[in-house]
């Protein structure tokens, strides 16, 4: 038979266990989950623009659409390479 005190040691070490758990859950898995996911819809998304913006029959219309696209998000469009730079100083720096 399982005493009273031998009922609260197995109860607590229950409770310690699953406060690990959520811990753990919370610190790393959660957040590794989000990243993962965040970075699967990036993908997504930008490979429906690539497959929109390879529909616009015009390449100045590509270009312009390029252009927004890359002055959105933060980048430098070069216009004689057709290129999306990070801005220089967007590092912080």
């Amino acid at each position: 038979m399982i005493g009273f005190f031998d009922g609260l040691k197995i109860g607590g070490g229950a409770l310690a266990g699953f406060a690990a758990c959520l811990t753990i859950n919370a610190l790393i898995w959660q957040p590794a989950a989000e990243r993962e996911a965040r970075a699967a819809e990036r993908a997504s998304l930008q490979a429906a623009t690539n497959i929109a913006i390879g529909e616009l029959s015009n390449e100045a219309d590509k270009a312009r659409v390029r252009r927004r696209l890359c002055v959105e998000r933060g980048g430098l469009y070069l216009n004689a390479t057709g290129e999306c730079r990070e801005r220089p100083g967007a590092d912080g720096s």
